[in-house]
């Protein structure tokens, strides 16, 4: 962000000549003001992406310069520079939100440093501003459904992650959604324009994978009759999603590895390099980690492709996300089969939300697709359900067992023994373990002699 615009405000001209002297050779442009008055004037007038401003001057100080900047521009950062430091100033600059606060003689490499984090804390502040805009919009962002701690932590890292170009290694087990994470991140960056395409590098073996991931030249083979673009070649200037990663041969793993450091590659049978400029994604429900330990998966590029990592939950550890998932995706299903079903019966929530969902969100889409299909009338019902989910029902609806003492226990055992033996207190004793006695005794005790 060299090319940035900084405003300077110092009511010393040395002090002016100085910082401008000092960001003008790390590349910025500089703007000055002689004083509190003047500054606001240039605010008025323009925006800029950082503001440095002494704070003792007359009649407008530097905390005035901070609340118009605060208030015209919220994204601008402010950096306060004085000679007069004091813990109440301070405190009063940070809170009216101050990105830092210098005292002055300053260290030139202090502030070198703290102007390039203001600028960098300004551009990501301003990126993650526009994708939340994008994602309000949903400009054909894919929906992400779920408002569990799990769920919001990996939206804001999809949005912090997405406008840049690093590869992202996706884990998370099968039907967790990490094709969608993938089109997320695709739908939010710079290559959005253009197209995302996914491959499951499970699908295919030997020959045909890099037939597929890399084409053919005609006449390479018997069969080739013309040239085949490649998904990777087909891929340019967007994003690819290689899924299923860890299930790519090593031989494969090879290729792929050299395409990723040169960013050019070899059609089947060519013999020119091709230059592309894809994002790379992959996804894998395996640990790859312990895969490389394993020596299944090449540790080069299981580094070249784990710039990012993300780990999507399974839907059992976000339970609190099932009741909306469930409404979504009867909406959307119902309006697919043209159909009016439009609630969810309680005692089938009541499944749903005990179900462990071993096939994660995927399954809970088929459960539900499944269920519309065939509702009579406009409410889910439980046996609408597949037949292991309306097992669950009888389970739920069992009461539950009383707790009862030792005694207690013991007088029903005995008394159940007791009918067993029509009453023969002699073979009753022999079958509990005790003597006569001692039947006797328990027989007094609990009343029932």
């Amino acid at each position: 962000m060299s090319e940035a615009r900084i405003l300077i405000v110092d009511d010393e001209p040395i002090a002016r000549e100085n910082l401008e002297h000092i960001l003008r050779r790390e590349g910025y442009i500089t703007v000055c003001a002689e004083n509190g008055e003047a500054a606001i004037r240039q605010l008025e007038r323009r925006e800029f992406d950082l503001v440095m401003t002494d704070l003792r001057m007359q009649p407008v100080d530097g905390l005035a310069v901070l609340r118009a900047v605060k208030q015209l521009y919220p994204a601008t950062e402010v950096i306060i520079l004085t000679g007069y430091a004091t813990v109440n100033s301070a405190v009063e600059a940070m809170q009216l939100g101050a990105y830092h606060y210098v005292p002055k003689p300053y260290n030139i490499e202090e502030v070198r440093t703290l102007v390039r984090q203001a600028m960098e804390k300004r551009l990501l502040r301003l990126e993650v501003g526009e994708l939340r805009r994008r994602l309000e919009e949903r400009q054909d962002v894919p929906l992400m459904i779920g408002n569990s701690r799990e769920m919001e932590t990996l939206k804001k890292t999809i949005e912090q992650i997405a406008p840049t170009d690093c590869s992202v290694l996706i884990q998370g087990e099968t039907g967790t959604g990490k094709e969608l994470v993938a089109k997320t991140i695709h739908r939010l960056s710079p290559r959005s324009a253009n197209r995302f395409l996914a491959f499951n590098c499970a699908a295919l073996s030997g020959d045909l994978l890099a037939n597929e991931l890399f084409g053919h030249e005609k006449e390479a083979f018997t069969g080739a009759r013309g040239i085949k673009q490649g998904l990777l070649e087909a891929a340019h200037g967007g994003t690819i999603l290689l899924d299923e990663i860890g299930d790519m041969p090593p031989a494969m793993q090879v290729k792929l590895l050299r395409v990723l450091q040169e960013r050019n590659l070899m059609r089947v049978g060519g013999t020119e390099e091709i230059p592309i400029d894809i994002r790379v994604l992959a996804a894998t429900n395996k640990d790859l980690k312990e895969e490389v330990k394993q020596g299944n998966f090449r540790q080069d590029l299981y580094y070249r492709l784990n710039v990012i990592h993300l780990i999507v939950p399974r839907l059992a550890d976000r339970r609190e996300d099932i009741l909306l998932l469930s409404l979504h995706f009867l909406r959307k299903i119902a309006e697919a089969q043209g159909k009016q079903v439009e609630a969810i019966a309680d005692d089938v929530l009541d499944i749903l939300l005990s179900y462990p969902f071993p096939g994660n969100v995927r399954e809970l889409e088929n459960i539900m697709e499944r269920a519309v299909a065939l509702a009579q009338g406009k409410t889910i019902e439980v046996h609408h359900l597949p037949p292991d989910l309306q097992r669950m029902a009888h389970k739920l609806q069992r009461p539950r067992r009383e707790f009862k003492t030792l005694e207690e226990n013991e007088q029903e055992h005995i008394a159940w023994v007791l009918e067993q033996v029509d009453g023969n207190k002699t073979r009753a004793a022999e079958i509990l373990g005790i003597d006569r006695v001692s039947l006797w005794r328990k027989l007094k005790r609990y009343h029932m002699d």
